[in-house]
């Protein structure tokens, strides 16, 4: 039996969202160069973890053309059906690919995004970086040429800056859409989005955040600070400063009052940090975790179920303003 969570409108569409989504990055199938971040999970696996996730109230599911070369998007897909989902019962989100390509580019290769997630829609379409050879302008009237052919239902765009997310809602107010959504990194331990004017902008624009990242790549849990050996095997993470040992003092403020919150909430860390992202901003920030056992999708979705005091929001706002 699937949990009944309480949904939200992202943007000004239609559409209702659990607060916090499934990321389906970790689906790849090593596809291509950005599918070896992770490694090869079995349908069988992915059919659990989908599983696992929709039974705790998670309705849609967020993937890209770049994960896998749609390899992400056809395992997606594939799970959906094999759980007997049907197209309507659950919200898709993916993403155009913008480097090294032009705005034309979006309608040339909306057809295989749409085999790709058959027989489910693309309810919201999203430029995946703000680095194309084509203004985003021109990728915004793109957008808007899809949806008027029924395409695609919503547009959303991701890394956008606060001047270029306003770009980007002004050409699609033209055409009378509205900028769904603008997915970027945000968690306890960045928080810039908060310092830089996106979160402002979208609040003031009606544009909802969606938190990827939003565990700081399992930083902020403490696991990391409580056993430094776990840090020999992080593959590309190791690169990041966040995880040097100045990083990882840096962070243990933030990490300690986490685990803290957890023993009295009597939650793990990731459903506090979790929680505190999705609720912090009012309705305005929802966020997309990976998972890549079905425990850890059964972790996110109970983050849905924590409500975190005034008192203890005011206290972890307080422990990571350094990230700001």
């Amino acid at each position: 039996m699937e949990n009944q969570v309480s949904l939200r409108k992202p943007g000004k569409s239609e559409l209702l969202i659990s607060p916090i989504g499934l990321g389906c990055w970790q689906f790849s199938k090593q596809g291509n160069l950005a599918g070896k971040y992770w490694p090869t999970l079995d349908d069988n696996l992915i059919r659990e973890v989908v599983k696992t996730s929709l039974e705790g109230g998670i309705n849609w599911f967020d993937t890209a053309e770049i994960y896998g070369k749609g390899e992400s998007e056809k395992a997606l897909a594939r799970a959906l059906l094999a759980l007997n989902k049907k197209p309507g019962e659950v919200i898709i989100a993916t993403k155009w690919w913008p480097i090294f390509r032009t705005a034309s580019n979006i309608g040339a290769t909306i057809d295989d995004r749409i085999a790709a997630l058959s027989p489910f829609p693309i309810d919201l379409y999203q430029v995946h970086q703000p680095w194309g050879f084509s203004s985003e302008v021109a990728e915004m009237e793109a957008m808007a040429r899809l949806v008027a052919a029924k395409k695609i239902k919503h547009v959303g765009v991701s890394n956008f800056s606060a001047k270029k997310m306003r770009s980007a809602w002004k050409t699609l107010q033209k055409a009378g859409i509205s900028l769904v959504s603008n997915q970027v990194q945000y968690s306890l331990l960045n928080r810039s989005i908060e310092s830089d004017g996106i979160l402002e902008t979208a609040k003031e624009l009606g544009i909802t955040i969606i938190a990827f990242s939003p565990l700081a790549q399992g930083l902020v849990t403490g696991k990391f600070h409580d056993n430094p050996a776990l840090l020999e095997n992080i593959g590309f993470r190791k690169h990041s400063s966040r995880f040097k040992p100045k990083g990882i003092e840096k962070s243990r403020p933030v990490a300690e009052t986490v685990k803290k919150l957890a023993v009295k909430y009597q939650a793990t860390p990731s459903q506090v940090a979790l929680s505190w992202l999705i609720n912090f901003s009012g309705d305005t920030v929802v966020a997309i975790p990976g998972a890549t056992k079905a425990a850890h999708a059964a972790e996110n979705t109970g983050a849905m179920n924590i409500r975190l005091s005034p008192e203890d929001m005011a206290l972890l706002d307080d422990v990571s303003k350094g990230f700001r």
